[in-house]
């Protein structure tokens, strides 16, 4: 049986952390930047850790 594949859009969505935990990005920062204020950007450029319930199903994309 072969090997199973990583899924490709979660490999370049996702990071692990040394803990073990799942990073991502926020949404919403990528255009349409002129409307949203100096605050709601800059919060949006920082990354946020994955919802415990979301996590086995990332990881089971991500086959770690």
């Amino acid at each position: 049986m072969p090997k199973m594949k990583t899924k490709a859009s979660a490999k370049k969505r996702f990071t692990l952390t040394g803990t073990g935990k799942l990073k991502r990005k926020h949404a919403y920062h990528s255009h349409i930047l002129t409307k949203k204020t100096i605050k709601q950007k800059r919060n949006l450029a920082y990354t946020d850790t994955v919802a415990k319930c979301d996590e086995p199903r990332i990881l089971e994309m991500l086959i770690k």
